[in-house]
């Protein structure tokens, strides 16, 4: 079991603590979900468990970390790795190796373990991830949320009795993140292994867990999920929308939802969604024709077609290994297509120099850290007012907005992943591409933040701008997208008004969808308006 007592840390550049007198234990064999806003210190409180905090970040460590007896001060992460395995926010960050089953091994080899143990280990985890064609692939030809397996599997290899994992669907599509929480969940039933999991996206993993432990201000509230759901400002929309509608006990899962919904379901009949209103201007802002891509024999665009309007948020979903990282690049020119073209404002981006593409199209990857190059965030945002030609503290001010909490003084390295994120979108949008990319914008946010980026979106949507988005958020899709394209291995599947796509699909359904089907209601906003008319 792990134990928090009286801990109090303070990074060595920080002025106030960021955990503050915690006490708390986490029972063995439980899956304990730890919850908070973005930036409130979920990734320190993790990496405390395992001795990263204070051994590898520095800063000021006092009270008391345990795991089954063993002080976490008194021992180095390297002597906790038979007990704590921990996967962090960036898989990575902490790949040692070059192919799929040389990372998966590479634990077992540092503990020390027979090779014939080593190799049944390994094809049981190629098959408890998914990962048994990708067994041979290079780490660096893998999508994020293949990554993301991969790091997780090579964990579970050196069976650990406690597992720490770090936002871990955040990379995922809704079907491998089920697969993962899934997973997980047998490891806690069957094997009892202790699981401490961070995650912003509550929809995914609240019917799993065991207890939820709140992060707030540094410190610590903790209960059952049905306890801490009635007060928690987090929570997924399966919860606000059993708020609004008065149930009680509130449902954790989609199931006990449609069990309540039948009384919600007579009030919505003579009613209508509101759905997203779609621009009516006609300028088509990108084109793509025949694209085709591959790596070596390996073929990811197989002759896409797609056409991006001004005044368009348009969301590209599908599963991890799509091709729906690789088109966005293709589309900022950073990938060379081997056949088809790209056309944005009626030029092809590569024919551009460096300095002029982010005037027509902006691009924010997975790896927000990729785009910063200065020492300090203030500095970071008077180089991109210099690089966007905008107005001396446009990026500041932006970044005000969306992470007021972020100081000039902070490395861009050391923000939280989300921070990073923030910081990177507010860098692109400075500059007010005509096109802007974001690739999983959400990763690391929570729903507040998550809110605030919609609201920048539709902003730069209603004044003219174009927006693709790729992305495994089905929430977030439903509360913002005009549009949705669904990619399948290199190709697209389905174009069209986002509640006619997403409420057709069993995977990329979201909460409220699920509950209301075969009634098209997306998101608990409708049915709040709707409910306002009815009482009207």
């Amino acid at each position: 079991m792990i134990h928090f007592d009286n801990v109090t840390f303070r990074y060595s550049n920080e002025a106030e603590p960021v955990l503050q007198n915690l006490n708390q234990e986490i029972p063995a064999g439980e899956l304990a979900l730890l919850l908070g806003a973005t930036g409130s210190g979920k990734t320190t409180f993790l990496r405390a468990i395992n001795g990263l905090v204070p051994h590898f970040t520095g800063g000021h460590l006092a009270g008391v970390v345990s795991v089954y007896g063993r002080s976490t001060q008194d021992h180095q992460p390297r002597e906790l790795a038979d007990l704590v395995g921990f996967v962090p926010q960036d898989p990575v960050s902490g790949f040692v190796t070059d192919l799929v089953e040389d990372e998966l091994a590479y634990s077992m080899e540092c503990l020390g373990v027979a090779p014939s143990v080593m190799r049944r280990r390994v094809e049981e985890i190629l098959d408890l991830m998914g990962l048994t064609q990708l067994r041979t692939r290079p780490l660096h030809t893998l999508s994020g949320g293949q990554q993301q397996r991969v790091a997780i599997g090579s964990v579970l290899t050196a069976q650990p009795l406690v597992l720490v994992l770090d936002e871990p669907t955040s990379a995922l599509d809704p079907g491998a993140a089920e697969d993962v929480l899934a997973s997980l969940h047998r490891l806690v039933h069957d094997l009892g292994i202790t699981v401490v999991l961070a995650e912003h996206r509550l929809e995914r993993v609240m019917q799993y867990c065991d207890s939820i432990l709140l992060l707030e201000d540094g410190e610590i509230r903790s209960g059952s999920p049905s306890e801490l759901m009635q007060t928690s400002p987090i929570a997924p929309p399966v919860i606000h929308l059993g708020r609004l509608a008065g149930w009680d006990p509130l449902p954790i899962s989609i199931r006990d939802a449609r069990r309540a919904a039948p009384p919600l379901r007579a009030l919505l009949a003579d009613h209508s969604p509101v759905v997203h209103a779609v621009s009516t201007q006609t300028q088509q802002i990108a084109s793509l024709r025949k694209l085709h891509f591959a790596y070596g024999n390996q073929s990811v665009l197989r002759g896409v077609d797609l056409d991006l309007d001004a005044g368009e948020i348009t969301a590209l979903m599908g599963r991890n290994g799509a091709g729906k990282s690789t088109l966005l690049r293709v589309l900022v020119g950073l990938k060379e297509p081997s056949k088809g073209s790209v056309r944005i404002n009626g030029v092809d981006p590569r024919a551009l120099p460096t300095g002029d593409v982010l005037r027509h199209v902006g691009f924010v990857p997975q790896e927000p850290h990729d785009l910063f190059e200065a020492l300090s965030v203030g500095t970071e945002c008077k180089a991109s007012d210099v690089d966007a030609r905008c107005a001396p503290g446009t990026t500041r001010a932006l970044l005000a907005l969306m992470a007021p909490e972020v100081a000039d003084n902070t490395h861009p390295r050391d923000l939280s992943e989300g921070q990073q994120m923030l910081l990177a979108l507010c860098i692109i949008v400075a500059a007010k591409p005509p096109l802007l990319l974001l690739d999983e914008p959400t990763r690391g946010l929570d729903y507040p933040t998550k809110k605030k980026l919609g609201e920048v979106l539709v902003g730069l949507a209603q004044s003219g701008h174009s927006i693709l988005l790729a992305t495994h958020d089905v929430e977030l899709v439903a509360e913002l997208a005009t549009r949705v394209v669904i990619m399948g291995d290199g190709e697209i599947v389905a174009n069209g008004p986002t509640p006619a796509v997403i409420t057709d699909s069993p995977m990329f359904a979201p909460q409220v969808s699920k509950i209301l089907a075969p009634e098209r209601w997306i998101t608990v906003e409708q049915i709040a308006h709707a409910l306002e008319q009815e009482l009207a």
